[in-house]
């Protein structure tokens, strides 16, 4: 378990960029924000949603990194669980007293498999994704040494080109494979299509997705045939959930960036042409930046730049305003494009980030604000557990 965060022995811009009471205006930057309003209430539509619709919700723990959200999301969102990429984040969430953990992806090396297999030992049920055959005897052995158990859901690729078997027979195969041995037991399909997530067009999404839903139609109904169930059958992001969630197919659902909402998944496009970030979901979390130089006219420099934040998915843009623009950055700083000269120094911005997910990763702390106060600080909790 993670211990509680004694805040009578932190000390603000040393150790934290705040304390809870703080007023917002004193939180020190660059720091990552959530609002905690916009941030309960996008949680609480996707709780409604996958209940309305049948579906379990494990949300995705790659994206905070943070089991104060994690427990947020299965509080007030109900979610089932949670799913990460990575042994050692499965560790901390398993650790912070999460009861259901997919690794949702493949455990191949043997240190790996070995951690994985403790993981029960924690108290959490663990699975993980498989799609070689290799690696089922080699799960086998280290549950067995153990004496726990792994659960396995053989991962078809039905789109994102990354891991994943292409076809039923080795979907069959192998979950035949796990359900023969020792220590292991099969417990479904992972099949998300990751590289439709971010198309703008709603109709494309649906197009990529209607291939993949045939792909798992089939390698379900194969199974069933062979008196194989699916517990799970589990796939779906920001950008397709209610694709998955009306397919008759998927029963479990993974998004993870609708929590929080970054500028690259709010440009894409609902059925109705609108941003989903402009009605179906909220903008909550921010990268705090302050005004540290106006020395040149019709420009700004704020104090987040590239350590602060992460641009593959392009630059953040600021919150609220349309009268001034981020437009570079560098290690340290970035600059603001300012052509009226209104801002000043140690004015602050929020910045909506690219990129949620490897933002929040070199973040220590989450400050949680609601009504102009700081209410709590959330520590990132598997910050840098990549391995």
């Amino acid at each position: 378990m993670n211990a509680p965060v004694n805040f009578d022995q932190l000390e603000v811009g040393y150790d934290v960029p705040a304390l809870p009471g703080m007023d917002a205006a004193d939180i020190q930057t660059p720091c990552l924000i959530l609002d905690l309003d916009a941030l309960e209430r996008n949680i609480r539509k996707m709780g409604d949603y996958a209940r309305a619709h049948g579906m379990r919700h494990r949300v995705h723990g790659k994206m905070h990194k943070s089991v104060d959200v994690a427990k947020l999301q299965e509080n007030l969102g109900g979610a089932c669980g949670v799913c990460c990429q990575k042994v050692s984040e499965a560790e901390v969430f398993a650790r912070g007293g999460m009861k259901d953990v997919l690794v949702s992806n493949q455990v191949r090396d043997p240190a790996k498999i070995d951690r994985l297999a403790r993981i029960p030992k924690l108290g959490a049920r663990a699975i993980c994704c498989v799609d070689d055959l290799a690696n089922v005897a080699d799960l086998s052995g280290a549950a067995q040494r153990h004496g726990t158990q792994i659960e396995c859901l053989v991962e078809i690729d039905c789109g994102a080109g990354r891991c994943g078997v292409t076809t039923t027979a080795a979907v069959v195969e192998i979950a035949k494979a796990i359900d023969a041995a020792p220590g292991l037991k099969f417990a479904g399909i992972q099949a998300y299509q990751g590289a439709m997530q971010h198309m703008d067009s709603y109709e494309d999404r649906k197009a990529k997705i209607d291939i993949a839903v045939a792909m798992v139609k089939d390698a379900v109904d194969t199974l069933k045939a062979e008196g194989i169930a699916c517990d799970i059958v589990g796939g779906g992001g920001t950008g397709s959930y209610y694709f998955e969630s009306t397919s008759g197919v998927y029963n479990e659902l993974q998004c993870g960036s609708y929590a929080f909402m970054d500028a690259d998944y709010g440009r894409i496009l609902d059925k109705d042409g609108k941003r989903i970030d402009q009605g179906e979901w909220e903008n909550a979390l921010f990268i705090l930046t302050s005004v540290m130089s106006r020395a040149k006219p019709g420009k700004a420099i704020v104090d987040a730049g590239l350590k602060a934040q992460s641009v593959d998915s392009g630059l953040p843009v600021i919150f609220g305003r349309d009268d001034v623009r981020y437009v570079k950055c560098s290690d340290e700083h970035g600059v603001v494009e300012d052509p009226g000269n209104i801002l000043s120094v140690n004015e602050k911005l929020r910045l909506v980030p690219g990129h949620c997910d490897p933002t929040c990763n070199v973040h220590d702390w989450y400050v949680g604000v609601r009504d102009g106060k700081v209410e709590t600080l959330w520590p990132v909790s598997a910050r840098g557990k990549a391995y």
